[in-house]
C-alpha cells in the first residue's frame, strides 16, 4: 500500500516573512487525511525571509529536526546552546519536559531554506537535549538521526531512522524498512519509485512495500524515514 502526497497538495502559509508548505495538518492547516505516518508528525518545508524567524517559543514531548537546505539558522535556546546551523548540517532538538528557544534567518540579505520535522518520542518526560554535526554523504543512503546513533548520525528518542538518500543520473536503488513503514521526501530532483514520478516536495509512504527508485536525469536527493509499525510512548 502506498500513500502519495504530492507537493502542490500540501497545506499552505504566507505570512510574508515565511512561506511554508505542509506535508501534514499543522498550525491552521488540518486535513484528518494527513495527520502524519506512524511516529512522523510534521514537515514543514520553510522559507524565511533575510533576517526574520521564530521568536522565542515552546515545545515539550517532540524530537525536532532541522535540515537546512540553504542559508543558515541561528539558533538559541533556554538551555544555553547558541549556534549558527548552516546548508547540510542537522540538529536534533529533544522538548522533553519543555524548552523554549529561537530560530532567525542568519543572514540579512539572502533567505533561508530549510525542513522542519517532527517524531514523536518514545517516552514523555525526557531531559531536553541538543544536537548538531555535519554528516558526509558516505553511500547512496547515508544515516541522520538514529536510536543508536550509528555510524556517527545523530540520536532519536524513538525506534526510528532518518536517512539522506542521494542517487546520481539513472542509478537505482531499492529501499526496505524495519518494521514495513517508510516514507521518502523529495528534497530535489526527479525519481520513479514504484511507477509513481516524484520530484522536488513529493513525498511517498509505503506500507509492506519496498521502494524501488531510479533517478531522473539530473539525479536526486531525498530523506527516507524508517519507522515503527506501532509507535509506543511511555511515561
Amino acid at each position: 500500500m502506498l500513500y502519495l502526497r504530492h507537493a502542490e497538495e500540501r497545506g499552505k502559509a504566507d505570512f510574508g516573512w515565511l512561506d511554508s508548505r505542509h506535508t501534514f495538518s499543522f498550525g491552521h492547516y488540518y486535513d484528518p487525511k494527513h495527520m502524519g505516518i506512524s511516529a512522523l508528525r510534521v514537515i514543514n518545508d520553510d522559507t524565511v525571509a533575510p533576517g526574520a524567524g521564530f521568536g522565542t517559543h515552546g515545545h515539550r514531548d517532540m524530537e525536532i529536526i532541522s535540515y537546512v537546505l540553504s542559508g543558515a539558522i541561528a539558533h538559541k535556546d533556554s538551555m544555553g546552546n547558541e549556534f549558527v546551523l548552516p546548508a547540510g548540517e542537522v540538529q536534533r532538538m529533544t522538548a522533553g519536559t519543555g524548552i523554549t528557544h529561537s530560530e532567525y534567518n542568519h543572514s540579512k540579505t539572502e533567505p533561508l531554506k530549510f525542513l522542519q520535522i517532527w517524531v514523536i518520542p518514545n517516552q514523555r518526560n525526557l531531559e531536553p537535549g541538543y544536537e548538531q554535526k555535519a554528516i558526509p554523504q558516505s553511500a547512496k543512503l547515508t544515516p541522520l538521526v538514529t536510536a543508536d546513533g550509528r555510524d556517527g548520525s545523530l540520536t532519536l528518542h524513538q525506534d526510528a531512522s532518518l536517512y539522506r538518500l542521494q542517487l546520481k543520473a539513472g542509478e537505482s536503488e531499492t529501499l526496505t524498512t524495519t518494521e514495513g513503514i517508510g516514507y521518502l521526501h523529495i528534497i530535489d530532483g526527479a525519481v520513479e519509485a514504484n511507477e509513481q514520478m516524484l520530484s522536488d516536495g513529493d513525498g511517498l509512504g509505503t506500507l509492506d512495500e519496498p521502494l524501488r527508485l531510479r533517478a531522473g536525469e539530473g539525479g536526486v536527493t531525498a530523506l527516507w524515514f524508517d519507522l515503527p509499525r506501532k509507535p509506543e510512548q511511555r511515561g
